[in-house]
């Protein structure tokens, strides 16, 4: 449900005003980052696989290592001067999210002939009160417009996802559904109301992502009053056919499988979407609201 560029929900956004004032604020030698907030180091495991949430710079520092590798070598997305440099996908609210791990205790040996543990997936969580305090906005504002979203959903505890992915050797249904296990318990210790982010089609053409398009359009789109809407420099339709051409089942086969999932649990699409032309891909902007979320796939994610 996660491989990259097929529909994770991840972001990519400017570098605004705000990050540039929280950089200052962020020491780079403070190693231990987040506390985890009353969550144990552990939050689920599966054979030699195990979830939880970085502790240190140097975890972070393993995530973004495995972000370049998914985003920049092997999607082909354009690095910047600086990412090409270190080979690792770095930007300022890295160190003010929370990092999701998915680490293979025994994922490489080393030269002594000793299992050396190996990030091989990551989620980054950005949650409402913590960028209130930083003074940041959301990253996912950079291509979308939030205010009718936000007034919609008035103290609301808000998640914003980015950043997903996970290692091509791993892209099983254990590993993607250890990393929605964390994921899962993390929303419910913070009783988070609502999820966002964007979601990915490969390539930045939106007519040859017509069908599935047009099928978001017509059957999942969220309530205009209380949507993202895409900018208008940014702006391509999504009402690509009209609603009697579209045939559903074609529709849903052509989705990336992220996108699939989110439909399963009662996700809604905002209006437009975004080409991201560095990365190739064309992006639309995907909320759920935890109550409208079957319990039978919490219950699921929570074992």
């Amino acid at each position: 449900m996660l491989a990259p560029k097929t529909g994770q929900l991840f972001t990519r956004l400017p570098f605004y005003p705000q990050s540039r004032a929280l950089v200052g604020r962020l020491n780079p030698l403070v190693r231990h980052v987040r506390d985890g907030g009353g969550l144990p180091d552990v939050l689920g495991q599966v054979g030699t696989l195990e979830v939880r949430l970085a502790r240190t710079t140097k975890d972070i520092r393993r995530a973004q290592r495995l972000r370049y590798k998914v985003f920049f070598e092997e999607m082909g997305a354009t690095p910047s001067p600086r990412a090409r440099l270190s080979r690792r996908d770095i930007d300022a609210y890295d160190r003010l999210c929370d990092h999701l791990l998915v680490i293979d205790r025994v994922g490489k040996i080393n030269r002594f002939g000793k299992p050396k543990p190996k990030v091989i997936g990551t989620y980054r969580l950005l949650r409402s009160d913590v960028a209130k305090a930083a003074g940041a906005d959301f990253y996912t504002a950079g291509e979308y417009d939030l205010s009718a979203l936000l007034d919609a959903h008035p103290g609301a505890r808000l998640l914003e996802l980015g950043r997903s992915c996970v290692l091509a050797p791993y892209r099983s249904k254990r590993a993607l559904e250890l990393l929605w296990s964390g994921l899962w318990r993390y929303i419910a210790h913070h009783r988070i109301d609502l999820m966002f982010g964007c979601a990915s089609f490969e390539g930045v053409v939106p007519a040859q992502h017509a069908l599935a398009l047009s099928f978001l359009h017509h059957y999942a789109s969220a309530p205009a009053a209380e949507t993202a809407v895409a900018h208008r420099w940014n702006h391509h339709d999504m009402d690509l056919m009209p609603k009697e051409a579209v045939d559903p089942k074609a529709a849903l086969r052509a989705l990336p499988p992220l996108i699939k999932g989110y439909l399963k649990v009662g996700a809604r699409f905002g209006q437009g979407a975004v080409v991201d032309r560095p990365f190739g891909t064309t992006d639309v902007f995907v909320a759920v609201r935890v109550k409208d979320i079957d319990p039978r796939y919490l219950n699921h994610y929570a074992n």
